[in-house]
């Protein structure tokens, strides 16, 4: 009977080990910042929040867990969707940092639940810790700050490496930055990536950059002299 008792505990202790290695299982976080003029002038429309026009400022696409080979883990744990009331103290800075450019125009909470949904069930973090998380390492990052330090603002085309090479002396480490093409057949500044500790606190040397291309000369659109009397693109 003890022999019995002794394997029965091993098993659960091993499934308990199991599901808890599951849930650690990755080996750093991308963190993906957008940059909103780009995503509206493409061939894909855009709408703006029913909170309204996002600031020209770079924002929160997500905090994605990866692993070291390339491949990422997803929607690992249907039974913890998202709750907007674990995040109610957060939700003014998420609209501001983290806003739906989604069409038709909402007001960020199903944005929200598919980034939990789908990349935060996955890591360690309960969802006011994700989020907050992402909020905190956007400020530390401050892109757009950075960058016009550089001497780059929006409206004008720049070399793709002054690009990088700006972001890697403010934040301290390189980034990936994917591209896409505006309604004239130019490259432009699409998304930056930057690489994240299984902590979600501090910017670490990306293990492995995704994949894609951008020309070596792209456009940083503004967003500021887009009309604001209409919501979709």
């Amino acid at each position: 009977m003890k022999v019995k008792n002794s394997t029965w505990i091993k098993l659960l202790v091993l499934q308990y080990l199991s599901i808890l290695c599951a849930s650690q299982d990755f080996d750093f976080f991308y963190f993906v910042q957008q940059w909103p003029a780009s995503y509206c002038d493409s061939r894909h429309s855009c709408c703006y929040p029913t909170t309204g026009k996002p600031a020209e400022d770079f924002s929160i696409h997500g905090l994605w867990p990866n692993y070291n080979d390339g491949k990422w883990p997803s929607n690992c744990d249907r039974k913890k969707s998202f709750d907007q009331s674990e995040v109610s103290d957060l939700v003014s800075r998420m609209q501001k940092d983290w806003p739906t450019l989604a069409c038709p125009s909402g007001d960020g909470l199903k944005f929200w639940g598919h980034e939990w949904d789908k990349h935060g069930t996955c890591t360690t973090l309960n969802q006011h810790s994700y989020f907050q998380a992402a909020l905190d390492l956007k400020n530390k990052a401050n892109l757009l700050q950075v960058l016009q330090n550089a001497g780059i603002r929006p409206g004008k085309f720049y070399s793709l490496e002054s690009i990088k090479e700006a972001i890697e002396e403010g934040v301290g480490y390189a980034p990936f930055i994917e591209c896409n093409v505006d309604s004239s057949g130019n490259h432009q500044l699409l998304q930056v990536y930057m690489c994240v500790d299984t902590s979600a606190s501090k910017f670490i040397q990306c293990p492995v950059f995704p994949h894609g291309r951008c020309g070596s000369r792209i456009e940083f659109p503004s967003f500021s002299d887009k009309s604001d009397s209409h919501d979709e693109f």
